[in-house]
C-alpha cells in the first residue's frame, strides 16, 4: 500500500499544500535532505483553531491540530516529490506549542503529528523530534511543526 493509500484507508484526506503567507518557501532541498518550512492546523477553510494549552485548548484538541498539521507537512512533501514514497525517512521534527508557562504535556500534543506520520510512512516516519512550548504562534494557532525527510533520489 502506498502512503498516499494508509491516508485514505486511516480516513484522511491529503489538503492541497498550504502557501506560504510570508516571505519565504514551503520547502528546500539540500542534497537528498528536503527541509519543510514549520506548518500550522489549516483547515480546508483557511482557518485555524485558536488556542493555548494550560488555557482555552485541551491535549486532545491540540493533538488532532498536530495530526492535521502533519497532513499539511505531507501534502507540501507530496508536492516536491510527487510521491510520498519518496521519503526514505523522516529525520527530525521541531514540533512547537502555543502553551501557559506551567504547561508540561508538550510530547503529547505533538505526538498527534509523530502517530500520523508513522501510521502513514511505517518506520520511515519514525523521527528525533523536539517538542517545546512557545509564548505565542502566528493565527493564535495550537501547534507550528517543522520537518526534515531524507528523500530516495
Amino acid at each position: 500500500m502506498t502512503p498516499e493509500e494508509r491516508i485514505v484507508a486511516l480516513g484522511f484526506v491529503l489538503p492541497e499544500a498550504p502557501v506560504p503567507v510570508a516571505n519565504y518557501v514551503p520547502y528546500r532541498f539540500a542534497g537528498r535532505f528536503l527541509y519543510l518550512s514549520g506548518q500550522g492546523p489549516k483547515r480546508a477553510d483557511g482557518t485555524y483553531r485558536p488556542g493555548r494549552l494550560g488555557r482555552d485548548a485541551t491535549v486532545e484538541e491540540a493533538y488532532e491540530d498536530a495530526r492535521l498539521t502533519g497532513l499539511n507537512l505531507l501534502a507540501i512533501a507530496k508536492s516536491a516529490l510527487g510521491e510520498l514514497s519518496r521519503i526514505e525517512a523522516v529525520v527530525k521534527l521541531l514540533g512547537m506549542v502555543n502553551a501557559e508557562p506551567d504547561f508540561s504535556d508538550h510530547p503529547k500534543v505533538i505526538n498527534g503529528c509523530s502517530d500520523l506520520l508513522v501510521d502513514v510512512l511505517g518506520e520511515a516516519g519514525r523521527h528525533a523530534r523536539s517538542a517545546v512550548g512557545m509564548g505565542s504562534l502566528p493565527n493564535r494557532m495550537t501547534v507550528e511543526i517543522e520537518a526534515i525527510l531524507l528523500v530516495r533520489d
